[in-house]
């Protein structure tokens, strides 16, 4: 089970941000060419048709109209009351594109379409991320990974050991900016303050509602040295556990998950085996 804290609050910063994206942002939504592409859809369309869909697709409000609807604006209300953003609608434009980016306030938005002074449909969407950290990956049990792309080429293993990454998956209707990523307990290198807030190479990790992403860490918790405070392979066989922290920006939480983990005892730490399993 993923569990939360309060820890980060980057919304103001990342507000401004998507204030700035807002007002560049009119006319027809194109589609996407990405198979990876996922939607939450809404379920309270209006009697009239007008609003004939209302769905998230990645960092994106999209609204379709009907063929015939007569629509002039369209109106965003944040779950607060108050208005997110507003979109002119020209003449036989059928998708209009809100982009929330990770900026937005999780809750229930309205959308209004509007003709000259009057609202002639309404619906509502709620839009919330919901992440969760699905598994941690070694580079001995998961070769296939990416990993010379993301850490640059090794020459031994030994580096390549030491080298994790942490899956998570958001499985709630909207996106969520992962911000940090550190682990403690019983790896051979827990780090409390990681660089880069743990996060190889990367500031934030957007992840799309319906979609997964590995979080590849800096600090390199499984390393060949450790310390006192460290658990890893040694000549006697050794179980423990520990944990994964994941400081998100939308949900302005620190998720955490437990991992039982046991060493195998051996001579050398790349003839050890590490098994890994959720607790």
């Amino acid at each position: 089970m993923t569990h939360d804290q309060s820890q980060f609050d980057r919304r103001t910063v990342l507000r401004t941000t998507a204030g700035l994206s807002l007002a560049g942002i009119a006319g027809c939504l194109t589609g996407s060419d990405s198979s990876n592409e996922t939607t939450s859809t809404n379920g309270d369309s209006d009697d009239q048709g007008i609003l004939r869909q209302v769905a998230v697709e990645g960092t994106t409000l999209v609204v379709r109209l009907g063929s015939e609807s007569a629509v002039e604006q369209l109106n965003l209300i944040q779950p607060n009351g108050e208005l997110f953003g507003t979109r002119e609608v020209a003449t036989g434009v059928q998708q209009v594109p809100f982009e929330i980016g990770t900026a937005y306030d999780p809750g229930d938005y309205r959308v209004l379409a509007v003709h000259g002074d009057e609202t002639v449909a309404e619906t509502r969407l709620e839009i919330r991320p919901q992440l969760e950290i699905v598994d941690v990956g070694l580079f001995r049990n998961n070769p296939d990974k990416p990993w010379d792309e993301i850490y640059g080429e090794s020459e031994t293993n030994r580096t390549r050991n030491s080298e994790v990454y942490v899956e998570v998956r958001n499985l709630g209707t909207g996106p969520e900016a992962i911000l940090s990523l550190r682990f403690s307990g019983d790896v051979p290198n827990p780090i409390e303050k990681p660089r880069n807030r743990g996060l190889h190479d990367a500031e934030e990790i957007i992840t799309p509602p319906g979609e997964s992403r590995d979080l590849y860490s800096s600090s390199l918790p499984f390393s060949e040295q450790f310390g006192d405070d460290g658990m890893g392979c040694s000549v006697e066989k050794s179980t423990g556990e520990f944990t994964v922290f994941v400081g998100t920006g939308v949900s302005d939480r620190e998720l955490w998950q437990e991992f039982d983990i046991e060493y195998s005892g051996s001579d050398t730490v790349s003839d050890c085996d590490i098994m890994i399993n959720r607790a």
